[in-house]
C-alpha cells in the first residue's frame, strides 16, 4: 500500500480567537482541574440513551483528495511542528474522567492540542466541553458516541455513533451561546466551528464503509503516527515521554488520553514537552497542522502497521456482540486467536475488559 499526499488549501478556525471569551465565561477556579475528577465511575447509566439525530444535517462532504485515513503531515524542510491529541472516550454504563492535570499543564505551558471527545463524554461533561470549546489553545474532534468498534457495527449503528457527537457538540455550542457571558453570539462565537471537522475511530479501527460515512459527514479521519501507549497502566511516565520525544518528528500526530485512562500521561507531559521545546518544536492543533504541509493519507486505519487493529475486532466483539446471530459474529466468537502477553495487556487496557477474556498466550 502506498501512502498518498495532498496539499490542503485551507482549514477552518478550530478555536476561539483569544482567551477573552473563555475568561469571561469561566473563572480560573472553574477552569482548574479537581483532584479525583479523572477517575472513571462504572455502573452509571444516566447518559446511556442514544442521542436523537433525526433531521440532523451533516456538514458538506470532504473533498476527494482528503478522503481516507490521515496519519501525519509532511512539512517543508526546517519546519519543526507537532500536533498533540488526547482522546476523551466514554462507553455506556460509565462516566469517564476529565484529567485536569493534563489540561492544566497544557494551559500553563501554552501548548496547543486537539481533543477527540465522545458524544456521551460531552453530554456528561458539558461544562468541561464548553471550556475546551472556548479555549484558543484547543479544538474538539469527534470520537463517536460510545467508543464502539465501528468495524463490527451495522451501517445504522455506525451512522448513529458518527453523527451523534456532531449533534451533541452543536447543542452544547448553542447552549453556550445563550450564556450571558457571551455578549454577542453572532460575533463572539463565530470562530468556534458549528460542528467538529475532525474524527477519530475508536481503537484506530475502520473499514471502507465507515471511512466513507465519516468523510461524507464532512469530517477528516485523523489517525496518528506516534502512540504513547498510555491506556496501559503498566506503561510508565518515562516510557510515554520517551515515545513522544524519540518517535515524534516534524508533522507527527501524537495520540494520548485525557479521560483518566491515560494512566501516567499527566506525569509524562512535564518530562516530554520541555524536551521537545528545547529541540525547537512548536505545538499546533491538527487543523492548523493540516494547513502547513501535505497530509499523508492511506486507505486503511492502523496503529503502528497495517492490519494491527484487527486484534480489537475479537476483543470488542466479546464486549459488544451486536449481532450474535450473524455468521460473522459466530465466527468471531468461536475463532481462536494468538496474542502475546504484552499485546494482550495493552489491548485489554484499551478495550476495558479483563485480560483473560477469551484470549490465549
Amino acid at each position: 500500500m502506498v501512502a498518498a499526499t495532498f496539499a490542503v488549501e485551507s482549514a477552518p478556525s478550530a478555536s476561539a480567537g483569544d482567551a477573552a471569551l473563555l475568561n469571561a465565561c469561566f473563572s480560573p477556579q472553574a477552569l482548574a482541574g479537581v483532584a479525583g475528577e479523572e477517575v472513571a465511575h462504572k455502573g452509571i447509566h444516566i447518559y446511556d440513551a442514544p442521542a436523537k439525530i433525526e433531521g440532523f444535517s451533516p456538514a458538506t462532504p470532504v473533498v476527494n483528495n482528503l478522503r481516507g485515513s490521515i496519519r501525519r503531515v509532511d512539512l517543508p524542510a526546517g519546519e519543526k511542528v507537532i500536533a498533540l491529541t488526547f482522546d476523551l472516550c466514554e462507553q455506556r454504563g460509565e462516566i469517564a474522567g476529565y484529567d485536569g492535570r493534563v489540561i492544566d499543564y497544557l494551559r500553563q505551558q501554552g501548548v496547543k492540542a486537539t481533543f477527540f471527545a465522545g458524544g456521551k463524554w460531552m453530554a456528561s461533561h458539558r461544562e468541561r466541553t464548553e471550556q475546551l470549546m472556548l479555549d484558543p489553545l484547543f479544538e474538539i474532534g469527534n470520537h463517536t458516541e460510545t467508543h464502539r468498534n465501528l468495524r463490527l457495527t451495522t451501517p445504522e449503528v455506525a451512522r448513529q455513533e458518527i453523527l451523534a457527537p456532531q449533534k451533541i457538540y452543536e447543542d452544547t455550542r448553542a447552549h453556550l451561546a445563550m450564556n450571558q457571558c457571551v455578549a454577542s453570539p453572532d460575533t463572539s462565537m463565530s470562530q468556534i466551528p458549528a460542528q467538529p471537522k475532525l474524527f477519530r475511530f475508536p481503537y484506530g479501527a475502520c473499514n471502507d464503509a465507515t471511512l466513507k460515512t465519516v468523510n461524507d459527514a464532512g469530517m477528516l479521519a485523523i489517525q496518528w503516527d506516534v502512540a504513547t501507549g498510555d491506556p496501559d497502566p503498566h506503561v510508565s511516565a518515562t516510557a510515554i515521554a520517551n515515545a513522544m520525544v524519540h518517535q515524534a518528528k516534524s508533522g507527527s500526530i501524537v495520540v494520548g488520553h485525557a479521560n483518566g485512562r491515560g494512566w501516567h500521561t499527566s506525569e509524562a507531559l512535564p518530562i516530554a514537552i520541555p524536551k521537545l521545546k528545547a529541540e525547537g518544536y512548536k505545538f499546533v492543533t491538527v487543523s492548523e497542522l493540516m494547513t502547513l504541509g501535505k497530509p499523508v493519507i492511506v486507505s486503511e486505519c492502523y496503529d503502528r502497521k497495517p492490519g494491527d487493529t484487527k486484534r480489537y475486532d475479537f476483543l470488542s466483539g466479546l464486549q459488544h456482540p451486536l449481532n450474535p446471530g450473524s455468521q460473522n459474529a459466530a465466527k468471531l466468537a468461536s475463532a481462536p486467536i494468538s496474542i502475546s502477553k504484552s499485546t494482550r495487556n495493552r489491548v485489554a487496557a484499551r478495550s476495558k475488559i479483563p485480560k483473560s477474556a477469551g484470549v490465549r498466550n
